[in-house]
């Protein structure tokens, strides 16, 4: 099963490691790629501290951002695993998996990014700051400018198993599966169930940091277990034996994916 998982914005510091390899890095589909919008990012911000500030989307107090990205190339690099901070990464916590769910992890979870396209989350990388909805400068909107790229690799990173798809919409837009590969595809999203005291009624929501919290939570325990589902009907009942509550809809159609609706009363 391959997992797509959004990145964080915030990020630990790059480590004391050797500087960036790219051809180290999995998914060697995406080198080029990757060599134009890491060469248009460290000229963006080489260059007119304003203008890069605007461009990324930075608040006055993120400034410091920009002298980070210029160092991309020589700065040191730690596995993306430890890059990726933030509510989701928390409570996946990759560091307290035991060995073998560490290995399935290593195997499974590719992590998009709008400087490395994906990555996985042994990939050796340094922190920047670049999301998927920034437009650079030659190169345009990072998520239609990674389709292409995406397209070509994915697939065959999938190979025959399922996609389980936890990305927010802004990565979603770099790649999304086609054909019989998108029946093997379950997205899911997070709701918060509760009783509105004032007419007895259910109300659903999606809760940001709950939403992240819970996505980390269920791929920590579907690692943890083992759980290698081929079908998203065969995840849906795994996920449900784990003791959450899913919803899930069945497209009716080979060609599209599944919708899985995971509904939390408690957030925590």
């Amino acid at each position: 099963m391959l997992v797509l998982l959004p990145p964080s914005e915030g990020k630990a510091p790059s480590g004391r490691g050797a500087p960036l390899k790219p051809e180290s890095l999995s998914l060697p589909g995406l080198a080029g790629a990757r060599a134009a919008v890491l060469d248009g990012l460290v000229e963006l911000c080489a260059g007119d501290e304003e203008k890069a500030r605007q461009v990324l989307g930075l608040s006055e107090g993120l400034r410091g951002e920009i002298a980070k990205n210029v160092e991309l190339r020589t700065a040191g690099t730690r596995a993306a695993g430890e890059i990726y901070t933030g509510v989701l990464y928390d409570a996946l916590d990759l560091a307290g998996l035991d060995a073998a769910a560490r290995r399935r992890a290593g195997a499974s979870l590719l992590v998009f990014s709008g400087l490395w396209g994906a990555v996985r989350v042994g990939d050796r990388i340094p922190s920047y700051r670049c999301s998927m909805g920034v437009r650079l400068p030659g190169l345009g909107a990072l998520g239609p400018y990674w389709r292409a790229s995406m397209e070509s690799v994915l697939p065959e990173a999938a190979g025959e198993g399922m996609v389980l798809d936890l990305r927010s919409a802004a990565y979603a837009a770099a790649w999304k599966p086609k054909g019989e590969l998108a029946g093997r595809t379950a997205a899911v999203r997070v709701l918060h169930a509760r009783i509105d005291p004032a007419t007895g009624a259910e109300k659903r929501s999606v809760v940001s940091h709950f939403n992240k919290a819970t996505k980390g939570r269920l791929v920590r325990d579907l690692l943890t277990a083992g759980v290698r589902p081929r079908r998203p009907a065969e995840l849906v009942e795994a996920v449900r034996e784990l003791g959450y509550t899913v919803e899930a809809r069945d497209p009716g159609r080979a060609d599209r994916p599944w919708a899985l609706d995971v509904v939390v009363t408690e957030l925590h």
